[in-house]
């Protein structure tokens, strides 16, 4: 018997994106699941869009904030509301291929495994494939991982029989890296399925499209989360720029 799969959307104006990852979802020959989108109080018709798709299955779950808190507090909310023993992430402007589940909860249960990821495509925001996998080290680290975010948070999955619901930063970036720290910390090292098994959506506006934001808020993630003071968290912001100048490429592959 198939174990339940909770996967968590954040969702704030994302009618242009929205219905193509819930067809993603849809899509997925693993089929116990349930979609938890959790709307960022949206201006626009994303709501309308969820409800009309939820309204042909229930395994769609629509809950609705009062104000725009972020998505760190939608992600908690929908964490909260959650019933399934793996957890698992997807935004509202990205999609997964149609075998992830299967493939990522298979490979949990053969290597007796609580957690793991997996690499993923990219594409820009109209939808064109970039040629671009990110990929991740075989066995990744919590020191890697401390200074550079090999885990794609459209990719993760967790069992909470093991880890408990893992609460979520509220900061408004970043939160999970920090999720993902959590997690390495008490199991030391994780295997990433050695396949894409998503596609990530590059925006313009996104904080993956911006170094220079990226960088202020891994201060963040250093100076508050961390504990570090003032002083170590730059360096630790310097090692992360090298890391990403440097290293990281060589986990970006090229494909047709």
């Amino acid at each position: 018997m198939e174990e339940l799969v909770s996967i968590i959307t954040p969702s704030f104006n994302s009618e242009k994106f929205i219905s193509e990852t819930i067809q993603s979802v849809l899509n997925q020959n693993y089929t116990n699941w349930e979609m938890i989108i959790v709307d960022d109080f949206s201006t626009d018709k994303t709501v309308e869009i969820v409800k009309e798709m939820a309204s042909k299955d229930n395994r769609i779950k629509l809950f609705e904030l009062d104000k725009n808190s972020g998505a760190g507090i939608a992600r908690n909310f929908g964490l909260s509301k959650s019933k399934g023993r793996y957890i698992a992430f997807l935004d509202a402007d990205d999609f997964w291929k149609r075998n992830k589940l299967k493939i990522q909860i298979e490979f949990l249960i053969t290597n007796n495994q609580f957690f793991t990821f997996s690499f993923y495509d990219c594409m820009d925001e109209n939808g064109n494939l970039l040629h671009k996998t990110v990929t991740a080290p075989k066995n990744l680290t919590y020191a890697q991982l401390f200074f550079c975010n090999f885990v794609g948070n459209l990719t993760g999955i967790y069992d909470s029989n093991y880890f408990g619901k893992i609460p979520i930063s509220t900061i408004r970036k970043r939160q999970d890296w920090m999720m993902w720290l959590t997690v390495l910390k008490k199991i030391k090292t994780a295997k990433p399925v050695p396949e894409s098994l998503a596609i990530y959506r590059i925006r313009k506006d996104s904080i993956s499209a911006s170094k220079i934001n990226l960088l202020k808020h891994n201060f963040v993630v250093y100076n508050e989360f961390h504990r570090c003071n003032k002083v170590f968290a730059a360096l630790c912001m310097i090692v992360f720029l090298i890391i990403q100048l440097f290293m990281k490429p060589y986990y970006v592959k090229k494909t047709n």
